[in-house]
Formats: C-alpha cells, structure tokens, sequence
C-alpha cells in the first residue's frame, strides 16, 4: 500500500492501535498453565470489541485468531491445547483487518523465567528493528533493511532465519513489496518510496538460518536446540522518520 492522503493513514493508525493493543493485552495476560488457545481468545475479544476482524482467519482461514509459537517454533504457530509454562519462549504475532485496512505486529517473551542468552538474543532483535526502521527513507534501497538486520545479528554472534522475512502491508495482509530479506541480497535493487506501507520483523536465532513447514501445514519450526525471537512493526516510509502505526511498546 502507498499512502496517499492524511485520511488512509488515520486509517491505518487505528488498524494499527488496535494490534498493538491486543498485543500487549495478550502478553500482560499469559499464565502459567493455560493453552495457547486461551491466549488467543483475549485476542478474538478484543478484536471484537474494535470492530475487527482477524487478518490471518480472514486473508487464508488460519485456524486460530493470532499465531502463537512456543520454543522452537518460529511462526504461524496454531493455538490450541498446548500449554504454556515457566521458561518458555512465546512469539505472538498479531494482525487485524479493520474498515479495510491491515496492520501486523509481533513480540516474543520468555516467560517466567530469564535465561541471560535469550534475554541478550531478545535484546538483539529489538535492536535490529530499531535500527533497520531509522533506514526507511524515499530512494533507499530495501535491501539496507535485510543488511542492517544481518549486520546487528552477526555482532551479537547470533544468526538471521533466512527463509522468512519482512513484508507489504496496508490493504492486504501481504502485499508489495513482497518478502524483504532479513539478510542483505544485493540482487535486491528495489527503492522504498513516499508513503510506502511494510512490516519489519527480524527473526533471529541462537543458530538456526532456516525453518521448516510441520505436519499442520501452518508451524514454522527449527531444531529444538535452537530458539528463535522476532519483533515486528508496521512502518510508513516518510520524507522524515518513519511513522510505525503499531504503536512502539519494545523500541
């Protein structure tokens, strides 16, 4: 999407505000012992409450609200009857459709427990996103965003999960421009514009640079002895700072 008038950006904003929101409610509300479906019902209610509509329920008839992974799993985790415990990592990834526009935000948490390299692998990726999101300028090339992500990875002796990326965003829930690196492809010539709408979302991992569909055809996963964190916003590319309408709760 290419933002055009102060109107669709409003627009967007309240898209926006509302994942972040729902975000934020889910993981202030995570409990020991109960199931990643219960987790994403908080979702489906809030959602509910604003007018929304689930993107990913909505765009391919994902099979829960939100996608919720535990551990090894990177993304597109179902929610269902596994059950949350001390010392697991979470990554939600929330995104809602609302009078036409989309917005997508993610975060990943350990819970009740700090493990001093997942806590430095977390403070990595949020770094990554924040120094990736100053890049978006109009004329930049996208790729500085793959470079960025992969530079902050490698300094922080953690690796980029290569096979999953960061996206187009606004009227759809993925768009143009699709799939921007989390790594820098200097085949990738393409130049951000005024007005442009994508996500940035880093995945990076103690060691993993690939995932793997599962038997559910949904769950992204690694080996188990590898985790993996992403944080994501949703930006718009401005003749100033970029605008992140996902609110900015982890940068």
């Amino acid at each position: 999407m290419t933002i055009k008038t102060q109107l669709e950006l409003e627009m967007l904003k309240k898209a926006g505000s509302v994942v972040s929101n729902t975000l934020q409610l889910m993981l202030r509300s995570i409990e020991e012992g109960m199931t990643t479906l219960e987790l994403d019902l908080i979702a489906q209610k809030n959602f509910a409450k604003y007018g929304a509509q689930s993107a990913p329920k909505l765009t391919y008839n994902f099979p829960g609200h939100t996608c919720i992974s535990l551990n090894e799993e990177v993304a597109h985790g179902i929610p269902g009857e596994k059950i949350i415990r001390k010392g697991d990592l979470i990554n939600i990834d929330v995104s809602c459709e609302l009078n036409g526009y989309f917005a997508d935000t993610g975060a990943s948490l350990q819970f009740g427990e700090e493990d001093p390299k997942l806590a430095e692998l977390m403070l990595t990726t949020k770094k990554a996103l924040k120094e990736s999101i100053k890049k978006c300028r109009p004329g930049k090339r996208l790729n500085l965003i793959g470079q960025t992500i992969e530079t902050t990875a490698r300094r922080g002796g953690f690796t980029v999960i290569e096979n999953i990326g960061s996206h187009g965003v606004g009227s759809s829930l993925h768009e143009a421009p699709e799939f921007i690196a989390g790594y820098y492809d200097p085949q990738d010539r393409r130049l951000m514009h005024e007005g442009q709408v994508f996500t940035i979302e880093p995945f990076i991992s103690t060691g993993a640079h690939m995932v793997e569909e599962q038997a559910d055809k949904w769950t992204l996963s690694t080996s188990p002895k590898y985790r993996t964190v992403q944080y994501e916003h949703t930006i718009v590319v401005t003749k100033n700072s970029p605008i992140i309408v996902t609110g900015n709760p982890f940068i």
